[in-house]
């Protein structure tokens, strides 16, 4: 198994099973169109592909800037087929992030997790990362 980077059109929807697994709501038809939107803005699509071709873990990060962080990597996406789950190839990814941060020179990494997420929240903690904050969302058609 390797990690890679995608590039390609065949390479970022090699990735839709995995990522589909976190985000059920995309849909396979427009998931290279949705990367490649999210590309221009810097998105990252890394992925886990084993000796056969098949990519059973994904993750979609960035690399930014914020005045109160300073340089960081965001983690948008990280998800691996319940069927691959506990093999290490989250970690792999984490560690492939943290490595890349490290090497541009990034102050820290960053993810948000859903609150029901008990397991992932493990993951992240064996993982070294602390909660820091509580996120806050204002969905707009909510409040129309």
């Amino acid at each position: 198994m390797i990690i890679r980077i995608a590039s390609t059109d065949e390479e970022i929807q090699k990735c839709f099973p995995a990522i589909h697994a976190l985000r059920p709501f995309l849909k396979e038809d427009e998931f290279v169109s949705r990367i490649r939107r999210l590309m221009k803005d810097g998105f990252i699509l890394a992925y886990v592909e084993m000796e056969d071709g098949s990519v059973p873990a994904a993750s979609g990060f960035r690399i930014e800037e914020m005045l109160h962080r300073g340089k960081s990597i965001y983690i948008d996406e990280l998800s691996t087929l319940e069927s691959a789950r506990s093999k290490g190839l989250g970690g792999m990814l984490i560690d492939y992030i943290i490595d890349l941060a490290k090497k541009e020179d990034c102050a820290s990494v960053h993810l948000d997790s859903g609150v029901q997420r008990f397991a992932a929240h493990r993951f992240y903690l064996k993982k070294k990362f602390d909660i820091v904050s509580h996120h806050f969302a204002l969905h707009l058609k909510s409040i129309e």
